[in-house]
């Protein structure tokens, strides 16, 4: 077999811009291997690519899709640690593409050991949002058992594994949801919930040591005043703020994009192994229906938790 389908976009624009193609199997070269994906994760930096917006740089025409889990399949030069059959997780690369596809390409230093206890859709649901939830809480904000961090768009993706963490770390979450989600995340380790639609936040919390923002805009700003002297605000949505809001509110802001390696996901895989995280998996449909599964990052209706696609049996 030398040929595989895959869900490719020719031109930047809407979900209707992603077609199912039968495209030759790549072949891994230096430091890379290639999987049999089994499942493929879909999230909302895909409908950036696929719309031109990403700020990676990307060229047309590319196969969408970063999360993947499967088996490997082709070994490439200077790759150790992985043997053919492994089952595996993790990020195709850095430019977050290749992942909707029979076979993927997938860089060594950004894949790890699937964990034993999650199935490869859970796995696959896995390494973009729980990796950003990660580096958030600990490679920037520092944080530390006792600290209050406010959570916005706590029953998110991202949200929901920021929560989980925090709550595991010892610190004391506020979330941010809307109502009908103070059950979830509750249930994930919340300690106090917020109605973003019937309360400002900012009226609500003060002297806040970590600010981890899943939403931007206008609470991204007004998020600078919650936070005590020194506190830190980190934010994932594109674009970033302008420094000088920070700086005039004495806090610190960062904007970073996640970087998934081997370290980050092997420290996930005990935490999923020792039942200390829960996967979120939403709505699972076959690779033919990507198409469908953009459309549902643009609004239509589909469960909470993360869209997932799969590939194979």
């Amino acid at each position: 077999m030398n040929h595989m389908m895959a869900a490719q976009i020719t031109e930047y624009g809407g979900p209707d811009v992603v077609r199912f193609a039968n495209l030759p199997l790549p072949e891994p070269d230096h430091g890379r291997l290639r999987v049999r994906v089994h499942a493929a994760g879909v999230g909302p930096w895909d409908a950036l690519i696929r719309a031109g917006r990403s700020g990676v740089p990307q060229t047309l025409p590319l196969v969408l899709g970063s999360d993947i889990a499967g088996t490997v399949d082709a070994i490439g030069p200077d790759v150790s640690g992985f043997a053919a059959g492994d089952e595996v997780y993790g990020l195709t690369n850095p430019r977050f593409t290749g992942g909707y596809a029979e076979y993927s390409v997938v860089e060594a230093s950004s894949l790890a050991f699937k964990p034993a206890s999650l199935t490869f859709v859970e796995a696959a649901s896995v390494p973009v949002i729980a990796v950003t939830a990660w580096q958030m809480l600990f490679d920037y904000a520092n944080a530390v058992a006792g600290q209050r961090v406010l959570i916005h768009g706590a029953a998110g993706n991202v949200g929901a594994y920021a929560v989980q963490m925090a709550h595991q770390a010892g610190l004391e979450v506020i979330a941010t949801a809307s109502a009908g989600d103070f059950e979830y995340v509750r249930k994930l380790g919340a300690d106090t919930q917020i109605d973003y639609r019937r309360q400002r936040f900012q009226d609500a919390v003060r002297g806040a040591d970590i600010v981890i923002d899943t939403v931007g805009g206008d609470t991204r700003i007004g998020s600078l005043d919650v936070l005590k002297p020194g506190g830190i605000l980190v934010s994932v949505v594109f674009p970033p703020m302008p420094g000088e809001f920070a700086a005039k509110a004495g806090v610190r802001s960062v904007f970073f994009f996640v970087d998934v390696t081997t370290k980050r996901l092997n420290a996930l895989t005990q935490l999923f192994d020792d039942k200390k995280l829960i996967p979120q998996v939403g709505a699972v449909l076959p690779l033919a229906q990507a198409k469908t599964a953009h459309e549902m990052l643009s609004g239509a209706p589909h469960p909470r938790g993360k869209i997932m696609l799969k590939v194979a049996a």
